[in-house]
């Protein structure tokens, strides 16, 4: 019986939905910060439980990308190769912090110091990692995480708060919590960005509208 009912959910984390916009998008999109090469954990953190919601990398090398498996964050500024989403301007990071905190969930952004060889090393494996299956957001950024070198000792499994925690026992790791009162329904936030976009006639790259996407 137990079979029985874990078998539809385990069919319901099958459904990756690759995305994959074209070359000129992603090229014009590029963005280099300027900063140091480093590698920052998101985790999305229930502020009611205390437990791990969501897990992403953002990889600052040559250029910044955000690693976003499983995810729902959406902007069509942003164009997205399989979870990997190019061009995270400040604007754009601030937008996904904001996207994920609200009342019921504040956002903890873990930082380490990387040489940019290591920061493009695991931009590569994100690039190769694919799209991941529903649910499959900390599974996937503690594979691109361990794929790397320096960061071997990182957990594998589905727990984000496991990865936070080993995250934080890195050398020179910094951590710093974002909390917002917003209401749970984040829709006002994608319906101000979805009006900005229409009143620009702005297309996504890979032919969707901002606020299509949603959690």
């Amino acid at each position: 019986m137990l079979v029985c009912l874990l078998f539809p959910l385990a069919l319901a984390a099958c459904g990756a939905e690759p995305v994959w916009a074209p070359d000129a998008a992603v090229s014009a999109a590029s963005y280099s910060s300027g900063e140091p090469p480093s590698v920052t954990l998101f985790t999305v953190i229930s502020t009611r439980t205390g437990g791990g919601g969501h897990s992403a990398l953002m990889i600052d090398g040559r250029q910044r990308v955000m690693f976003d498996p499983a995810g729902t964050w959406y902007h069509p500024y942003v164009p997205e190769r399989n979870d990997v989403h190019y061009g995270i301007t400040p604007r754009m990071r601030a937008f996904y912090i904001d996207y994920h905190a609200r009342e019921t969930f504040f956002v903890r952004e873990q930082r380490v110091p990387v040489s940019l060889e290591v920061a493009e090393i695991m931009r590569a494996r994100a690039e190769a990692n694919g799209a991941a299956p529903k649910a499959f957001c900390a599974n996937a950024v503690g594979d691109v995480l361990r794929a790397t070198p320096g960061f071997e000792s990182m957990p594998g499994g589905f727990s984000p708060l496991r990865i936070s925690k080993a995250f934080a026992e890195l050398p020179g790791a910094t951590l710093k919590d974002h909390y917002d009162g917003d209401p749970d329904n984040n829709s006002g936030v994608l319906m101000i960005e979805a009006k900005k976009a229409e009143e620009l006639g702005i297309v996504a790259p890979n032919g969707h509208r901002q606020g299509s996407r949603v959690e």
